[in-house]
């Protein structure tokens, strides 16, 4: 784990550098909010808008290595850069745009994983709402856990607020009731 730490670590050094606005989610994320479970790779939202993401993409380029052909082009179709570190770790950067990826990054906020290794981290809830929204096994697991621990603290209006319209374009409302479900269930 402190391999992905470090790597993570490093790729949030070149972002700052850059004075771009980011925050790592994932299960980085999830060490700090939830349950924590093995993770290989570090994911990290990166602000970049609709239409001018190339530049960030060729940034990113020329200081880490793509784990598929012709990255660049992978990115500006799937909105997902994947990148490799110097020692291997996986870097899944998201290239973000939506009204609620603005609001994960601006919410975010610096926690140390180790002595003198802070990374800035989505908060619970918006945690919540992406493992949400992604629905798999794994990602319900997640949410469960994130309830359980931050029990009393979350702000379910918020969740619901930023939730709703993503299930609605996903057009997916069994979403919301999956998670009213585990909220009862686990939570507060």
């Amino acid at each position: 784990m402190t391999e992905v730490l470090r790597a993570a670590e490093a790729l949030q050094a070149f972002c700052h550098a850059r004075g771009w606005r980011f925050c790592f989610i994932g299960g980085i994320a999830l060490l700090r909010w939830g349950e924590p479970r093995e993770t290989i790779d570090a994911d990290l939202t990166l602000l970049t808008g609709f239409g001018g993401e190339e530049p960030y993409v060729r940034e990113l380029l020329g200081q880490f290595e793509s784990r598929v052909p012709d990255g660049m082009q992978f990115a500006l179709t799937n909105r997902v850069l994947l990148l490799r570190s110097a020692s291997g770790v996986g870097l899944d950067v998201a290239l973000g745009g939506l009204p609620f990826e603005e609001s994960a990054v601006y919410r975010a906020t610096t926690f140390e994983f180790l002595p003198e290794l802070s990374l800035i981290t989505c908060t619970a809830e918006d945690l919540i709402v992406m493992k949400a929204f992604a629905a798999r096994p794994k990602d319900w697991l997640d949410v469960e856990g994130i309830i359980v621990r931050q029990e009393g603290h979350l702000d379910w209006h918020y969740v619901d607020q930023y939730l709703r319209p993503l299930v609605e374009l996903k057009d997916a409302p069994e979403i919301l009731k999956e998670l009213e479900t585990r909220r009862r269930q686990f939570g507060n």
